[in-house]
């Protein structure tokens, strides 16, 4: 009997503790109100008095596992850290975990492993990144010979020609084409060196000459028609002009239609500028020499023509230059051009000989003529705005931004250094030349680059106001920083297609400087910002918050959660008095 009440006994005091341990172990189906309501009051318990008898109290929590095990496992899993009021940890439990808990313990396994993998990645471009610069440093090295200057920086003479038909027709594209190839013909032969000539348009020509003077001596170079042709005088049919050169008149225009050539500049093989043998003044003279068909030609008509002392009219772009008389038969293909002319006068008709006639007319609509000194000027103010910019962008940022300053001053360092380099690359194979509006493109697309910083680094710190954490606001605030980014960029870039693709002369330099700078921006944020910040924010920003200026976004977010956090526990306090009610 008296082991029979020792066992009531034991189990009356196990009923009376579990009633008042209970509450706070088994956590009710309404969930979290409750259950903070339950964690509140659970150091409220007071542990059952310790019976006199001491092995009756090694004895309870045999008793109490007996009975309340598979309760006590279930509390274990869904808080691990509540325990009863005892103080005694729970037994591990084979229980598999909830769905739930299994995903998320999956998403930070995840999440764990995602930061090496994308550093990884990061870092990467960054060291391709250094090999690109590093060859573009070495592409643009030195600046003054790899990037090719302009006329108005270099000094020389710039000409834009417009082209037409005979008729005044607007020319075809293939008479464009071969009017092109002859101008650059002929200006190469003036032993002008980087001389440029480039078709503009439909139906215009621009060329630039460095070091050059004289507008008007490049244009009528340049410029000429160069028709070469051979006439028989006695095959003209301008009265006027008959009397003239009968009268010895040199230089006598010909109307069109009153004479007919025998033979044109097609058949002239070379030419060479000779000073005249019978001249007393020092002229020169042209001798030309025909290919094998053109003295064929040339010898039947000196035939029909040498018992008469008949004579040759040689006529240049419809103006009579010498009517030499025949004395002889003329074999050989050889032909003196004489006219009294100068040195400089009988180069230039060697030139325009040489490169053939012209199919349209020119005629010149712009002409420039630039010294030197003042393209250098003009260059050194320039670079020095530049660098006045430049500093000004900078400290701004290194006071508003701290240490993420450095982030946008290596930007722009990056973006200079690719820009330059893609300059040396264009003007190596001839298609860029440097100009004074293709330097304010240049400090145009420097400030647009920097303010493409701006608003990364703007964004990433409104990201971590909004309460993200360092690396998550470095991921979603930079992809959205150049969205905005891009799309002003995709503005600027329209516009300088369009003054690209309409614009002549130096406006066409300025829209081709403007989209080249527009593509090392956009090739700058990419390759550079995003993962260089992102970089930054895996440790060094969150040890060093203070160091990189995100200090008081932190407080704020911080500030906004307790905010949060008290207004949702008022709402729930309210809630709970209700059910308690």
């Amino acid at each position: 009997m008296a082991k029979r009440d020792d066992t009531d006994k034991r189990a009356t005091g196990f009923d009376s503790w579990r009633q008042d341990v209970e509450p706070a172990a088994r956590p009710e189906k309404k969930g979290r109100r409750l259950f903070r309501k339950r964690k509140a009051a659970a150091p409220e318990v007071e542990p059952a008095p310790a019976a006199k008898d001491a092995p009756e109290a090694e004895d309870e929590p045999e008793v109490e596992i007996s009975r309340g095990g598979a309760d006590r496992d279930e509390d274990a899993d869904q808080d691990e850290d509540r325990r009863p009021a005892r103080g005694r940890a729970p037994k591990k439990t084979s229980k598999r975990r909830p769905a739930r808990v299994r995903r998320r313990r999956s998403r930070r396994s995840r999440s764990r492993r995602l930061p090496s993998s994308q550093a990884r990645r990061w870092a990467s471009t960054l060291i391709v990144l250094a090999v690109v610069l590093a060859v573009c440093v070495w592409g643009f090295t030195p600046l003054s010979e790899r990037i090719t200057q302009g006329l108005d920086i270099q000094g020389g003479v710039s000409v834009v020609l417009t082209a037409k038909e005979s008729d005044g027709s607007t020319p075809s594209t293939s008479d464009m084409q071969t009017a092109t190839s002859i101008v650059q013909r002929r200006v190469n032969s003036l032993g002008a060196s980087e001389a440029t000539v480039q078709q503009q348009g439909t139906n215009s020509i621009l060329v630039q000459i460095p070091g050059a003077t004289d507008a008007d001596a490049a244009v009528q170079t340049i410029g000429q028609t160069g028709k070469l042709e051979f006439v028989r005088l006695d095959e003209i049919g301008d009265a006027d002009a008959l009397l003239k050169l009968n009268a010895g008149t040199t230089d006598v225009k010909l109307e069109d239609g009153t004479y007919t050539a025998f033979m044109d500049g097609s058949y002239v093989e070379s030419t060479t500028v000779v000073q005249a043998s019978e001249s007393s003044t020092g002229t020169y003279e042209v001798d030309v020499t025909l290919n094998s068909e053109g003295a064929e030609i040339f010898d039947e008509v000196t035939k029909e023509l040498a018992p008469t002392n008949g004579r040759i009219a040689i006529v240049l772009d419809g103006v009579v230059e010498s009517a030499p008389a025949v004395q002889e038969e003329i074999s050989g293909g050889k032909v003196s051009i004489t006219g009294n002319f100068s040195s400089e006068e009988a180069q230039s008709l060697k030139t325009v000989l040489d490169s053939g006639s012209l199919p349209v007319t020119l005629s010149y609509s712009e002409s420039r003529v630039v010294g030197p000194t003042l393209g250098q000027d003009s260059l050194r103010q320039g670079v020095v705005a530049i660098a006045i910019g430049l500093c000004i962008v900078i400290a701004y940022l290194f006071f508003f931004y701290q240490g993420l300053g450095l982030l946008t001053l290596g930007s722009l360092s990056v973006f200079a250094i690719l820009y330059l380099g893609l300059l040396a690359l264009l003007s190596h194979f001839g298609a860029y030349t440097l100009t004074l509006p293709g330097l304010a493109a240049v400090v145009l697309t420097t400030g647009s680059a920097a303010d493409s910083s701006i608003l990364v680094l703007e964004r990433f710190r409104e990201e971590i106001r909004m309460g993200r954490s360092i690396r998550q606001a470095s991921i979603t605030g930079v992809k959205h920083g150049i969205k905005t980014s891009l799309d002003a960029d995709a503005v600027t870039l329209v516009t300088a297609i369009a003054l690209f693709a309409v614009a002549v002369g130096s406006v066409k330099g300025f829209g081709l400087t403007l989209m080249l700078g527009v593509a090392c921006d956009v090739m700058t944020m990419f390759c550079f910002k995003a993962p260089a910040l992102r970089l930054l924010s895996l440790k060094a920003i969150g040890r060093r918050p203070g160091f990189w200026g995100v200090a008081h976004d932190l407080e704020e977010a911080q500030r906004a959660r307790e905010g949060h956090k008290a207004t949702a526990e008022g709402v729930g306090g309210v809630k709970g008095g209700e059910v308690r009610a």
